[in-house]
């Protein structure tokens, strides 16, 4: 497990990629059409758009985020309440997620209060549900006002999970930048099988909601050195999750 670095500078050695595992369930792979905006919806509400981000607006995602990850909450391995510690490291912002509930100041890691969400970030949200469901009005009622911001280093996974602590059940934006992932989005009730894996490149869009709000998934495998370092990544992937809390 990598020490916490501000900034996600040097995580490791750069490999190279050893290529999509052969794993369990269906596997889609991602592929950019023209443009890089094919829409693909794996379920209802779960929509894929890849290289919805420009490389411009990643590299300003990564200056952000890298800020964020140096305060006034630091970027740390979130330790869980039966003593297991994550192997993704995350900052938050608007919101600060302790599991499982959401509080405006970080007492599980140094007591202060979490950076506010920027009204740029809602814009951003608003703008990706607009394009991955073709739908003002949806994107026009999205006000996300916290965000899970993880970095993945070559190591790094997450376990099958609902996204439930929210009193909202609006959709879930998640934006993708540096090394590819195989992203496993599975069902309602189950953390097993059906599930659909499917890689995350950087500048992806995925959003999930309505029906696939609830969803188990997770990041079983990540790629290193898969990544474009002209994102401002030098290695590892970081992934943005915008989400509306529904607290006052």
């Amino acid at each position: 497990m990598s020490i916490p670095l501000p900034g996600f500078e040097d995580v490791g050695p750069r490999r190279g990629s050893d290529g999509p595992g052969s794993g369990h369930g269906h596997r889609l792979k991602a592929s950019a059409g023209p443009e890089g905006r094919v829409r693909r919806e794996l379920a209802p509400g779960a929509v894929h758009v890849p290289g919805w981000l420009s490389p411009a607006e990643q590299r300003e995602l990564v200056t952000a985020c890298r800020g964020w990850a140096r305060g006034p909450v630091p970027i740390r391995h979130t330790r869980l309440p039966r003593g297991g510690v994550m192997s993704v490291q995350t900052v938050c912002i608007g919101w600060h997620w302790q599991p499982y509930a959401y509080r405006r100041t970080a007492d599980d890691v140094n007591g202060a209060r979490v950076a506010e969400f920027p009204d740029w970030m809602v814009a951003l949200g608003r703008r990706a549900l607009v394009d991955a469901y073709q739908d003002t009005a949806a994107g026009d009622a999205y006000t996300p006002d916290t965000a899970l911001i993880n970095f993945y280093d070559g190591e790094a996974k997450l376990g099958m999970h609902q996204d439930k602590e929210e009193r909202s059940s609006a959709p879930v934006v998640s934006l993708s930048i540096g090394d590819t992932c195989v992203f496993r989005f599975g069902n309602t009730e189950t953390r097993t099988k059906p599930y659909t894996d499917i890689e995350l490149v950087s500048g992806d869009l995925f959003v999930f909601g309505g029906p696939s709000r609830f969803v188990y998934h997770g990041v079983p495998k990540v790629y290193p050195g898969s990544g474009d370092p002209a994102t401002g990544m030098s290695a590892g992937r970081l992934n943005i999750t915008m989400r509306v809390t529904g607290l006052s």
